[in-house]
Order: structure tokens, then C-alpha cells, then sequence
């Protein structure tokens, strides 16, 4: 398919910022449910790991380079991209459209306390924003009033943080019944959202270490981030990179 690289088995899109935003803003109109995921390195090594997963992710609308790896890994594989599309700037971006256009946003995961906030802190920064939320602390007998839920609100966003792969696994199955235009897992995001969990400075996102603040801000995210070495390793072993 046309404006994809394959990294390590994984298609991502090769739209920038701007593109990927205009494409899902025309999606948010549309009445096809679509799936979008914004993946990291732990994604991709995860997808290398579960053969289930790596079909779900080629059966995705669109993959968008989240982390500074994929754009560093696509120079090997002939199409080098040109940066992040994360999940927080994208979802920001999304939903102030939302805002601006009458569309309605259903945020669901994150704590109760952590949801409602990020409810409450969105509809203060977009007075006209339509949007409802529910906790990700859910079981699967929950699982009727949760889509019940998201079914009656009629958003035309849908953003998941549940957890990789969980929110992943949780759109790839509920999309149709779901019938939301433009769904995302994104991870953290919806803590961001609430204030719980700040962004890194923008010093730290200009020089592309994110991942290095998180750390050093959250330091039992160490254990996950032994996955990026494994990244670098496996795409600079790779037989199928072109360079």
C-alpha cells in the first residue's frame, strides 16, 4: 500500500503531522470506523513476539511513528520519515478540531479519578467541546454498559487508554459494534490530559529524548525501556533493511 514503510514487519504511515491531521479530520466525518495507532519500538517488538498482534497491526487503517525510533529505524528500509506523530499532539490536535466542528469525544481509561479530571480540564479549555469519559478500570462483565456507553454519547473521537496492547486489542474488537469514525489508543495520554503526568519540557522534545525524561521522571519505567536497545539491535541485524 502506497505511503507506508515496513519497519521490522510494522507499516507506518509515511504522512507528516499535517497530513495524517487533515486525513482524520475527513475520517471524523465520515460513517467507517477506523483504527489508528501511534506505536513505539515496544509496540513493534511486542508485534515480533505475538504473531496475533502483528496481524491485528497490518489490519490497522494507519500506524503512526510515535517515538523517535521509527524515525531513526525508516532510514534503513528506504523511506525515511520525516517525525514523530505522537499520540498527544495528535489527539490534542484532534480534539480541538472536535471542538471547533460540533464532533463529540468519548475518552476512556486511566483511573476514575485521573478520567474525570481530564474530562472536566478539556471542557474548561473548549467550553464548546462535547465530550464524555469512562474509567479503564473495567471486567469484561463491564463490557456491555461500557459500549452502551460510548454508543449513546455518538462520538465521533474515541481515544483508549488502556494499556499496551489492551487498548489495541480492545479497538481491533469492538470497532464495528462501536461504529466510532476515528479511534486511537493513546496510551498515557488521557493522564496528560488530567495534569497527573506532564509532558517533557519542550527542550527535552526538541532534542528527541522524551523517552529519557519519562525515565528519569518515572524511574520504574526502566524495565520497559530496555526494549529500545532491542529495537536498535534487531533493525541494525535486520536482513530485509535496504541499507
Amino acid at each position: 500500500m502506497q505511503n507506508r514503510v515496513q519497519i521490522l514487519g510494522v507499516p507506518f504511515s509515511t504522512l507528516t503531522f499535517e497530513e495524517t491531521l487533515h486525513k482524520l479530520e475527513q475520517d471524523l466525518r465520515g460513517t467507517t470506523p477506523r483504527h489508528i495507532i501511534t506505536a513505539n519500538p515496544e509496540i513493534v517488538m511486542l508485534a515480533r513476539e505475538d504473531a496475533a498482534f502483528m496481524a491485528l497491526l497490518q489490519d490497522v487503517e494507519l500506524i503512526t511513528p510515535d517515538g523517535i525510533g521509527a524515525v531513526w529505524a525508516s532510514k534503513y528500509y528506504g523511506h525515511a520519515l520525516h517525525d514523530r506523530v505522537t499520540g498527544v499532539e495528535l489527539s490534542t490536535a484532534l480534539i480541538e478540531h472536535c471542538a471547533e466542528n460540533g464532533h463529540g469525544v468519548f475518552l476512556l481509561g486511566a483511573s476514575p479519578q485521573s478520567n474525570a479530571l481530564a474530562v472536566q480540564n478539556l471542557r474548561h479549555r473548549y467550553p464548546n467541546l462535547r465530550i464524555d469519559g469512562r474509567d479503564g478500570y473495567f471486567k469484561e462483565t463491564d463490557l456491555p454498559e461500557i459500549k452502551a456507553a460510548v454508543r449513546g454519547f455518538q462520538p465521533s473521537l474515541l481515544l483508549v487508554g488502556l494499556g499496551v496492547p489492551r487498548q489495541e486489542l480492545f479497538i481491533s474488537k469492538h470497532k464495528s459494534e462501536l461504529n466510532v469514525p476515528v479511534s486511537i489508543g493513546v496510551g498515557g495520554c488521557i493522564d496528560i490530559f488530567a495534569g497527573v503526568v506532564k509532558r517533557a519540557p519542550k527542550l527535552w522534545q526538541n532534542l528527541k529524548l522524551e523517552w529519557m525524561y519519562r525515565l528519569l521522571s518515572q524511574p520504574s519505567r526502566w524495565r520497559r525501556q530496555l526494549v529500545l536497545p532491542k529495537f536498535v539491535i534487531t533493525v541494525l541485524t535486520d536482513k530485509n533493511r535496504k541499507k
